[in-house]
């Protein structure tokens, strides 16, 4: 078989601020959790309480992205031929799951408070959500650019935008708990904040799920790449195709081709460079695998179950 390796590595540099990030971001949210414990404490507020719980789940899923970013650039060995490059995606459906698992917790609790509300401290409740918005919103604003290249870094920012807009709720709710004594918009708000964190976290869980299952990548289509490189003169058959996502970053396939006649191996290596060409630029594979035919009794099938 013949394969070819062309990765887009992302610069080292590139990673070093993403763990940096991920770090600051974790002693911050450690900083709001404490700081919502001592208030939810002081001002009997069990909003606050159940916010700073909210806020350490976040803590674990910073702690789960940041290891998963480590690990992500551990180097391949002999027993471990693909190094560590799934930790990241295997950390984004572990956050993705945590977080609507989340979300569902914040709807059950906001239905209970809704019919059973409580009076609270709002002064204390207000001074503590305007900290919670100013530390969220700082690393939201650091992991953003991140989260748009990476499932993990994706699900990292998620948790924490979830917290700010939690924490923006939480205002908006003790500033009219305290003027005009609406205790039932903590709830509404709660609610509303946790239905858009089932719609972000689904797509994420699905993503995350897709690329561990091995599955084709969405945006490829089999039968129209099987005819893109059927179209060399020198190739007859193209079969036996898998076709999967090692992560974000890495698209492989494994093919069998067969050819009308019996050629050197040299002229293979050619056609394989014209080959590889047309699916790095048309259909952004780049670890490709090739096993060539000629006359071999096997069954010519796109998908061949192993």
């Amino acid at each position: 078989m013949a394969h070819n390796h062309s990765h887009h590595h992302t610069h080292h540099e590139h990673h070093d601020v993403k763990g940096r990030n991920l770090l600051i971001s974790i002693f911050l949210n450690l900083l709001i959790t404490v700081a919502q414990v001592i208030g939810g404490l002081i001002s009997g507020s069990l909003a606050l309480i159940s916010d700073a719980l909210h806020n350490f789940s976040d803590v674990l899923s910073l702690v789960i992205s940041y290891i998963a970013d480590r690990y992500s650039k551990k180097k391949a060995s002999f027993n471990k031929t693909f190094g560590y490059k799934r930790a990241e995606i295997i950390a984004a459906f572990v956050n993705a799951a945590t977080l609507m698992i989340v979300a569902v917790y914040l709807i059950f609790e906001a239905i209970q408070r809704f019919f059973n509300p409580q009076e609270i401290e709002s002064g204390l409740v207000i001074w503590l959500a305007f900290l919670g918005i100013a530390v969220n919103g700082f690393s939201v604003l650091l992991l953003r650019k991140s989260s748009k290249e990476n499932m993990n870094m994706r699900s990292a920012y998620l948790h924490l935008l979830t917290d700010m807009s939690a924490s923006v709720a939480v205002l908006i709710g003790g500033l009219l708990m305290k003027y005009y004594g609406w205790y039932w918009v903590d709830s509404v708000l709660t609610v509303l904040i946790a239905i858009y964190l089932i719609v972000m976290g689904y797509d994420l869980l699905r993503n995350s799920f897709r690329v561990l299952m091995l599955f084709t990548p969405e945006d490829v289509d089999l039968e129209e790449l099987r005819t893109a490189i059927s179209a060399h003169p020198e190739i007859k058959n193209v079969h036996h195709m898998h076709l999967w996502q090692l992560n974000e970053k890495e698209n492989h396939l494994e093919a069998h081709i067969d050819f009308h006649r019996d050629i050197t191996l040299s002229e293979f290596d050619a056609i394989l460079v014209d080959v590889e060409h047309i699916l790095e630029e048309d259909f952004g594979i780049n670890h490709v695998n090739i096993q060539p035919e000629y006359q071999k009794d096997d069954p010519k099938d796109i998908i061949v179950q192993d």
